[in-house]
């Protein structure tokens, strides 16, 4: 049995509670961060350092493995829905809000390396920052990237988000909020939550509706991208447009 504690003596402070063993874990953690800034360390240490923030008072380290094997890796558990995170034992909404901040950080990171630029000279940055956005997403979602007529990047617009394999588009409101921005061309982009890219019958379908609604408000369609978890497919270079 542990020694029993004697009691405080009259006029002594207390003693102090020894501090919890991750805390002195937490402190190595932070700086092998400083020294390396993240590069080398494991994805599951990259995660505790973020859900201590959100959970100062709690180890943390056995939930960052948790969330590794639930979703498959770092970007996979930021990418997750947020009612399934906050939902999973030990996080909570703090927690959960604190993972999909970093995400949107992340796309804004990279959807800074294409706004207000020609889409020619950035299409390698764009289809990087589509499939940061969409190729983790489980539920189709449509996108409208607007451009003027320099073929500059002026918006980037959800239009429509569904069930896991199919994705409304109203097509009369596309053309309107071109005509709002002034757009002289569009890009249409969607994901497959399948994973396959394939144009479906139903896509190449919609896409020559609204390419015609387009043309004839003298708009140009310049592209449908499809981004599906490893690939994507361009109607372009189908020879679909």
């Amino acid at each position: 049995m542990p020694p029993e504690r004697q009691p405080d003596l009259p006029g002594e402070a207390p003693a102090a509670e020894p501090a919890p063993h991750y805390h002195g874990h937490r402190a190595r953690l932070r700086a092998r961060f400083r020294e390396t800034g993240g590069q080398g360390m494991p994805d599951y240490e990259i995660l505790e350092l973020l859900l201590a923030l959100a959970i100062p008072r709690r180890d943390v380290k056995p939930l960052a493995k948790d969330l590794l094997a639930r979703f498959g890796s770092f970007a996979n558990v930021i990418a997750a829905p947020l009612d399934q995170l906050e939902t999973r034992d030990g996080m909570g909404e703090v927690a959960a809000i604190a993972l999909k901040t970093v995400r949107e950080g992340a796309l804004r990171l990279l959807a800074a390396d294409v706004m207000q630029k020609p889409v020619i000279a950035s299409w390698s940055a764009l289809l990087d920052y589509c499939r940061a956005r969409l190729s983790r997403e489980a539920r189709e979602e449509t996108r409208v990237l607007f451009l003027d007529r320099k073929n500059v990047l002026i918006a980037d617009e959800a239009h429509g988000k569904g069930t896991v394999d199919q994705s409304p588009l109203y097509i009369r409101e596309v053309v309107k909020r071109a005509l709002d921005l002034a757009a002289s061309a569009v890009i249409l982009v969607h994901n497959h939550p399948s994973g396959d890219p394939t144009p479906s019958r139903a896509d190449i379908e919609m896409t020559r509706d609204l390419d015609k609604a387009l043309k004839a408000v003298g708009i140009n369609l310049h592209d449908h991208l499809v981004i599906g978890r490893q690939a994507h497919a361009s109607f372009k270079s189908l020879g679909l447009l």
